[in-house]
């Protein structure tokens, strides 16, 4: 007779759980301290706020890197949840497999579209 409690007890699974939680949190954070930090520029620029003050705040170096991770942070933030829901929600495996697919592909999409902005800058 099989014992299916217990130490002994084989778990099966994606294993996704602990580990997608705390990279929403981390990415979540990241994504907040980064909004107060543009805030608190924006706040404390002088002047109205116009294409040159939107401009000189993204011109820094420090800060091109910085909003490039936190647009990668925003892309894997994005893709944990959209998959969670997929997952959850779209039973048909060719249904899931595709917004699976149309995901990563938009994903992707704004990744370049947004590299593309920031460095045109």
């Amino acid at each position: 007779m099989s014992v299916n409690y217990g130490s002994k007890r084989i778990v099966v699974g994606a294993h996704y759980g602990v580990r997608d939680w705390l990279a929403q949190r981390v990415t979540a954070v990241l994504m907040a301290l980064f909004t107060l930090l543009v805030l608190a520029q924006v706040i404390f620029s002088k002047g109205p706020i116009g294409y040159e003050q939107w401009a000189g705040i993204f011109a820094a170096q420090w800060m091109k890197v910085l909003t490039f991770s936190v647009i990668i942070a925003l892309l894997y933030h994005v893709w944990v949840g959209m998959r969670d829901i997929w997952m959850d929600y779209i039973k048909p495996v060719g249904l899931r497999l595709a917004l699976h697919v149309f995901t990563i592909v938009w994903l992707l999409g704004c990744a370049g579209w947004g590299i593309q902005v920031l460095w045109r800058l």
